[in-house]
């Protein structure tokens, strides 16, 4: 096993197979240094080289949009079969990066969240509308990426709904709307690693809830939205 950080595994690999774990937020931050961040996860698939099959499990409450972008995008070029593991939940851009698996699994008492992207903002009437078209745009590729999973399951406009709402979708969901590929048996239910970004949707399930420390929620700021601020900023 090889710990790339706190939150990024390499539980074990061969010359044909690599297992992988994302076990907390993506997108290094001011708070934590040791989410996941693209670079980190382009350090991970250097080290396994060349494999012929890769299982990545993710339980993670989602963080940056553009980090989460890269590493779909790295996985997606990987000439490698990507098995993609939804150990407890895949949340936001978490759930995008699920979606970069040739085949998606998910045991019966784990959950996908998809949202629109959000963040805080500061500045005049101009600036401001410039955020609010970018988060638009970074929508939209959200949504292209969960369509072309997706397929003739789900339209557009429903997964607009969706989005807007910021769903918390179960497993037969996830199965019906065409997210996974299949159900398996599931497991104890894991707990997020990273607890602080809970507090910050709207919609969480109370077994997900149950599970966290709501002391700690209250002391934990958003690591998603200073992220994307910081990228705004630099538009």
């Amino acid at each position: 096993m090889k710990k790339i950080n706190q939150f990024l595994t390499i539980n074990e690999f061969t010359e044909t197979t690599a297992d992988m774990s994302i076990d907390g937020s993506i997108g290094n931050d001011y708070w934590d240094e040791d989410s996941t961040s693209a670079s980190d996860f382009r350090d991970a698939l250097k080290d396994i080289g060349n494999v012929k099959t890769i299982n990545l499990h993710i339980n993670s409450p989602g963080g940056n949009v553009f980090d989460g972008i890269s590493i779909y995008n790295m996985l997606k070029q990987n000439k490698a079969h990507v098995n993609v593991y939804i150990d407890g939940v895949a949340a936001s851009i978490a759930s995008v990066i699920a979606m970069a698996g040739d085949t998606i699994f998910i045991p019966n008492n784990a959950m996908l969240m998809i949202h629109n992207p959000w963040t805080y903002a500061q500045g005049n009437a101009k600036e401001l509308r410039k955020i609010a078209d970018d988060l638009d745009k970074m929508t939209e590729s959200s949504k292209t990426i969960y369509l072309e999973q997706a397929g003739d399951k789900l339209t557009e406009e429903k997964l607009t709904q969706l989005m807007d709402e910021e769903t918390w979708i179960n497993a037969s969901e996830a199965l019906e709307y065409g997210f996974v590929d299949e159900i398996i048996e599931s497991q104890k239910a894991v707990a997020c690693a990273d607890k602080s970004f809970l507090k910050h949707y709207k919609n969480v399930p109370n077994q997900l809830l149950n599970k966290v420390d709501l002391q700690a929620l209250k002391k934990s700021a958003s690591a998603e939205a200073e992220a994307i601020r910081i990228e705004l900023a630099a538009l």
